[in-house]
Order: C-alpha cells, then structure tokens, then sequence
C-alpha cells in the first residue's frame, strides 16, 4: 500500500485529489496539510511514500520545502503539484529533489501513474510539462508571478526591509526571505537592485 500525504492551502484541490484517488486499491491517503508548519508537524510523527507538495503555500514555498523534506526524510519522494506549467517552477523543484511534476488538471490516469512511479524512485514527467521545459530552452519564458510574489516585489521596489514587509504584510521575516530568494531565482537576479531591475524590463512593476 502506497501511503500518501497531500500539502495545499486550496481545499477543492485536496478534496479533488481524495476524491480521484478514493478507489485505488493500492494507494492509501493518510492526511493533508494547508501549510509548511502543519506539514513538517505531521511528519514528525508519521512518514508517507509520496508527498504531493504545492508550490505556493501561505507561509513558504514548496520549493524550498522540496529540499529540506528530501534531505531530512530521504526514504520519502515528492511530487510537486501546481496550476503553473511554468519552467522556472519545474526546473526549480526537480533541482530541488523532487520526482515529478504534476498540474492540477491531471487526469485520474496522471495522478496514480505519477504516484506509482515516485513510489519506486521513479520521475514522472507529463507531456504538458516536458513540452514545456522544452521549449523554455528555445525562448525566454514569460514569468509568471504569485499573488503573494507581486506583493513583496512592489514592496521591494519601495525600499521597505524585510522586517518592515513582515509587519505590513502580517507575516513572518522569515516568510518574507523566502519569497524574496524565489523572486531572484525566478529572474535570475544576482541581487536586490538587479532583481528591480530585471523586474522594471519584464514589466512586473512600473514607475507610479
């Protein structure tokens, strides 16, 4: 029995996933987390086969998340899963540790393959996101930004530190940090001022 463990702060997600995995002879749900809090907690008392990990979480990022959990729980395979076919996030989470990538629209037939392979060490990799990693390697992808990502980049612009983000936005210093490496990896920045830069030519944010 392949047991699984579900991280997504979206409860029509979680519950979708129950529900396409509710028949499956062979595979076990053991539980949920909305948060990287409430999933490091419970697997300090139990350790799925397969993590189905979000990439955007209201306190982190599944990215970062990825990495720990593998180096701290090596016997555990991650699969991230999001609506984002976006390179960055793939390439991201695979160098990160993961065993596939799986979008949220996948079929019954993708999610238990993907399960099934990351079960046995394997890596899963829908045509979608091959195609897309694919094509990344040819072009400049369009980069595609959280909600969470927009806030703390304008916030980054207007010269607020990161205690002063955390305060306004009501979340952690360390919260913030996070979100900040993402955005320099997401446009390879080599720091704070060519992160405002590389934003200003991709249009993520304006002069107001």
């Amino acid at each position: 029995m392949i047991k699984v463990f579900i991280t997504d702060d979206h409860y029509m997600v979680v519950e979708g996933i129950r529900s396409l995995l509710s028949n499956e002879r062979d595979i076990e749900l053991i539980g949920s987390a909305s948060s990287v809090e409430s999933c490091r907690a419970f697997l300090r008392k139990l350790v799925p086969d397969v993590l189905l990990l979000d990439i955007n979480l209201p306190d982190g990022n599944g990215v970062d998340l990825c990495k720990e959990l593998r180096e701290k729980y090596p016997a555990m395979f991650i699969l991230g899963i999001s609506t984002f076919n976006q390179a960055s996030y793939i390439r991201e989470m695979m160098e990160n540790g993961a065993s596939g990538y799986v979008l949220k629209n996948a079929t019954q037939k993708e999610l238990t393959e993907a399960i099934h392979l990351a079960s046995i060490g394997k890596t899963y990799m829908p045509f979608e996101v091959a195609r897309t990693l694919k094509e990344s390697e040819k072009k400049e992808e369009h980069i595609i930004l959280g909600r969470r990502e927009k806030e703390i980049l304008n916030l980054i612009k207007d010269g607020y530190t990161n205690a002063e983000m955390a305060t306004h936005l009501h979340i952690s210093s360390n919260t913030v940090d996070t979100y900040r490496k993402s955005l320099l990896s997401k446009l390879r920045a080599k720091n704070t001022a060519d992160l405002v830069r590389l934003a200003f030519l991709h249009k993520l944010i304006t002069v107001e």
